[in-house]
């Protein structure tokens, strides 16, 4: 069954907060499955007054973050471990290819898939993209942690 998430269920499943939270809304979500989520990229995001003053992109390691940020929402939903202090960390990002700029005014969407689970450690595919058109796509592996002490 699929669901959708507004920013307080978001809030709720990551511990991300504003600079670094990068997922706004998920639009679908089938646990164990795929996440489809949207990252509103404004001009008044931080890294926008470096990258580049005069053609503003949205840099590709922050669009492999949000994909990263809606694979963790995913992993966490599935284990059913929100509100538990688990942590998802990146341990290996592999094929990363960045296919077109990310503009301000962009609505980035962010879908991700697992391609393998088992219980602490999940692999993703990944695809970033605006109006259709393919941004960036990854695969990666992640690990559901305890917070440090």
């Amino acid at each position: 069954m699929s669901e959708t998430y507004d920013i307080t269920r978001v809030l709720k499943a990551l511990p991300h907060r504003y600079p670094m939270l990068l997922v706004d809304r998920v639009e679908e979500i089938v646990k164990g499955e795929r996440i489809s989520a949207i990252k509103a990229v404004s001009f008044n995001e931080d890294f926008f007054q470096g990258h580049f003053p005069g053609r503003p992109i949205m840099p590709g390691v922050l669009q492999i973050e949000a994909l990263a940020q809606a694979a963790g929402i995913l992993g966490i939903e599935t284990m059913d471990l929100a509100d538990s202090g688990k942590l998802v960390y990146f341990m290996a990002i592999e094929n990363a290819k960045f296919r077109a700029p990310v503009e301000p005014g962009c609505l980035l969407k962010l879908d991700v898939a697992f391609t393998q689970q088992r219980s602490k450690i999940c692999k993703f595919e990944g695809k970033a993209s605006v109006d259709g058109k393919v941004t960036c796509e990854v695969n990666f592996t992640a690990m559901i942690a305890d917070p440090p002490n």
